[in-house]
C-alpha cells in the first residue's frame, strides 16, 4: 500500500501479469515502464488514476455478446473484445488499431475487422498450404507454412484477396525495411554491345541507365526525358571503357610463390633426412667402435691366462 486517498480509500501498488499498475477501490490504471519503485506516490498514483483512459464501449459482439472496448493502452490505443476480469485464465482477445485509425471514431464494424486478425486468406492450390495476412511487429504481412511477404499497408490485411496474396508471395523476398521495387523511369532498345534491352531507373545518387550487366549514371545536360538509344549505348561503352582490367600475371606470381613454398618444404625435408641418416651413422659407427673395444679386451685378457 502507498497510503490513504483523499477518500480515506487504500492506494496500493501492483504488479500483475500484465505490467504494474495502481488500485485503488474498484479504480486501476497502469504504471509506466520509465516509473521507478521509489518514485511512486499516493499523489503520482492518483494522477494515473485520474487520468482519461481512453476506455469506451464501441458496441457488442452479436456472435459472442460480449462488449468490444477501445482502450490506449501502453503500447498504443487497440480495441478489446470483453472485460480483463481478475484471476481470468485466458486475457480477452485485442487487436491493435491502424495507424490511420482513431480510438475516438473507430467505429463497431471497424473493431470487428481488427479482432479478426489473424485472417485466413484461402489455400493456395498448388500445395494445399493455408495463406494468413497478420500485423506483426514490423508490419503487415502474408504468410504461407514459414514463407512470408511484407505488405504495403496495413489495410491490405482485410482487403487482400487470393488471388493478391498469390502475387506478393511470388515477389522476390525484401530485406527488412526495404521498400517495393521501383519501376523503370523508362525503357529503352538493345545495347549494341550486350545485346540487352536497356532501361533508365532511379537509383540512390540519381537516374542511370543499365543494360543489366552495366551501370552508367546519366552525365550534366542528359535528362530522362530527352535520352536516346543511342546516348545511353555511350554512356554504358564509357562506363565500360572505365572499370579496371586484371592485372595479367598475378595468379601466375601467386602460383610461382606456393611453388617456392613447396620447394623450401621439399629441401626443409630432404635436409631432415640427411640429418636422419648422419644420427644412424654416426649410432652404427659408436656400435662398431664399442664391438672392437670389447674384441680387443677379450683378446687381451686370453693372453694373460695363456703367460700364467
Amino acid at each position: 500500500p502507498l497510503g490513504m486517498s483523499v477518500a480515506g480509500v487504500p492506494v496500493v501498488a501492483r504488479v500483475g501479469r500484465y505490467g504494474p499498475n495502481v488500485e485503488c477501490g474498484e479504480r486501476r490504471a497502469s504504471v509506466p515502464d520509465d516509473i521507478a519503485p521509489d518514485e511512486l506516490t499516493v499523489e503520482r498514483a492518483m494522477e494515473f488514476l485520474d487520468a482519461p483512459q481512453g476506455d469506451r464501449v464501441v458496441g457488442t459482439d452479436p456472435v459472442s455478446g460480449l462488449e468490444v472496448y477501445a482502450k490506449a493502452g501502453r503500447f498504443g490505443p487497440y480495441v478489446q473484445l470483453g472485460p480483463l476480469e481478475d484471476g481470468a485464465k485466458e486475457r480477452p482477445r485485442t487487436s491493435s488499431l491502424f495507424k490511420t485509425m482513431s480510438l475516438e471514431t473507430i467505429s463497431l464494424a471497424d473493431a470487428m475487422a481488427l479482432l479478426s486478425l489473424p485472417r485466413t486468406v484461402g489455400v493456395d492450390p498448388a500445395d494445399s498450404l493455408e495463406i494468413v495476412v497478420s500485423n506483426g511487429k514490423f508490419g503487415p504481412y502474408v504468410k504461407k507454412g514459414t514463407d512470408t511477404r511484407s505488405l504495403d499497408a496495413e489495410d491490405q490485411l482485410l482487403s487482400l484477396t487470393l488471388l493478391e496474396a498469390l502475387e506478393v508471395l511470388a515477389q522476390p523476398k525484401r530485406r527488412r525495411g526495404q521498400g517495393a521495387p521501383k519501376a523503370p523511369l523508362r525503357e529503352l532498345g538493345a545495347d549494341p554491345v550486350s545485346g540487352k534491352a536497356m532501361v533508365l531507373k532511379e537509383g540512390r545518387f540519381g537516374p542511370y541507365v543499365t543494360d543489366g550487366e552495366t551501370n552508367a549514371s546519366l552525365r550534366k545536360g542528359d535528362t530522362v526525358e530527352e535520352l536516346t538509344d543511342e546516348r545511353a549505348a555511350e554512356l554504358l561503352a564509357e562506363r565500360r571503357a572505365r572499370d579496371p582490367k586484371p592485372i595479367r600475371g598475378r595468379g601466375a606470381k601467386k602460383t610461382g610463390a606456393k611453388k617456392t613454398g613447396a620447394k623450401k618444404s621439399a629441401v626443409k625435408k630432404t635436409g631432415a633426412k640427411k640429418s636422419a641418416v648422419k644420427k644412424t651413422a654416426v649410432k652404427k659407427t659408436a656400435v662398431k667402435k664399442t664391438a672392437v673395444k670389447k674384441t680387443g679386451a677379450k683378446k687381451t685378457a686370453a693372453k694373460k691366462t695363456a703367460a700364467s
